[in-house]
């Protein structure tokens, strides 16, 4: 029987070659010369993507078509590109995201993440979908009246903290964590800047610092990790799971980008258009996979959100103790 898969949205060409970076988040810039080239071709295989994620047959417009897109996907390598940069960090594939969100990758993200207006099409839809993944995990806590109570929070892989600054401006105890210095050093001068705007002084003082998920240690009423598994594979990604769990006493929060037929497909078509923007490897997840990490730590999904947007797809969970 095969894998439970959420239901896509039909997606235009456009979304399709920007995917790989929608999905987590490595977004990057759409080439509209390069996209009226292959039109003709790829086209009537996108068009038939929403009918087999919701189970339809698969449409396809034509031998030609599928010709055109077959020689696309041969011709391209991302993987190998992906595998150059990490050998070029030592062979170690964290230590390449690590390296990124250093260079060129925080340059992008702090942008995407900021309000500048200097940020083009794609990259103001991350900006939309990934806030529309805040507000829920936001609302969430608020609805359980957790915030005033002034709770410990774990936000894992914080970025320039979108999730973090807002929490902690409700009340909440802050021990937010990045893999890249340059990233949490961004997220601590946010939260500065912001609690100075709002006349608050915490009762316990934020806390930004760099360090790779696996490296958290303590103990937090709640663990945040929105939008990371990207750049972590499925059996990488239940270890960090289960560690993750190990430190929330009472919930753990996590977003995904989902893996279906047909994100799996746009995914594809979004690589064989490289930039320094998709330089890492982004890895999609099948719900029920995550799921059953959540399952053998001990943790049981209670709450589930879908947010889409045309550049953006990420499946948040909210798990407790079993």
């Amino acid at each position: 029987m095969g894998k439970k898969s959420t239901t896509a949205s039909k997606v235009s060409l456009p979304s399709a070659l920007a995917y790989s970076a929608s999905a987590s988040l490595i977004a990057a810039t759409q080439a509209e010369a390069v996209t009226n080239e292959i039109t003709q071709a790829v086209n009537p295989v996108i068009s038939g993507l929403a009918d087999a994620g919701n189970g339809l047959p698969l449409a396809v417009g034509s031998a030609a078509a599928i010709a055109g897109l077959a020689f696309l996907l041969a011709t391209t390598d991302p993987e190998k590109r992906r595998t150059d940069m990490a050998t070029e960090a030592g062979g170690d594939e964290m230590k390449s995201v690590k390296d990124y969100f250093n260079t060129v990758g925080f340059e992008r993200w702090e942008k995407i993440y900021g309000e500048t207006e200097e940020v083009n099409k794609v990259q103001l839809d991350i900006r939309t979908g990934h806030a529309k993944t805040v507000s829920k995990v936001i609302n969430w806590l608020k609805e359980d009246g957790e915030l005033s109570k002034g709770i410990t929070v774990c936000d894992a892989g914080c970025g320039t903290g979108s999730l973090s600054i807002p929490l902690a401006l409700e009340g909440a105890s802050i021990n937010a964590s990045d893999i890249s210095s340059a990233m949490a050093g961004e997220a601590e001068k946010r939260c500065q800047a912001a609690l100075e705007a709002a006349g608050t002084t915490p009762a316990v003082a934020p806390k930004f610092e760099a360090n790779d998920l696996e490296s958290i240690s303590g103990k937090y009423h709640t663990v945040t990790c929105l939008d990371v598994m990207i750049h972590y594979p499925q059996d990488k990604a239940d270890a960090m799971i289960t560690h993750l769990a190990s430190l929330a006493d009472d919930r753990l929060i996590i977003s995904f980008a989902p893996k279906t037929l047909a994100y799996s497909i746009l995914k594809r078509i979004g690589e064989l258009f490289p930039g320094p923007s998709k330089a890492t490897r982004a890895y999609l997840h099948y719900e029920e996979d995550v799921e059953k990490a959540l399952n053998a730590a001990g943790w049981k999904v209670c709450r589930r959100e879908m947010t889409a947007t045309s550049f953006y797809f990420s499946r948040l969970l909210e798990a407790k103790r079993a």
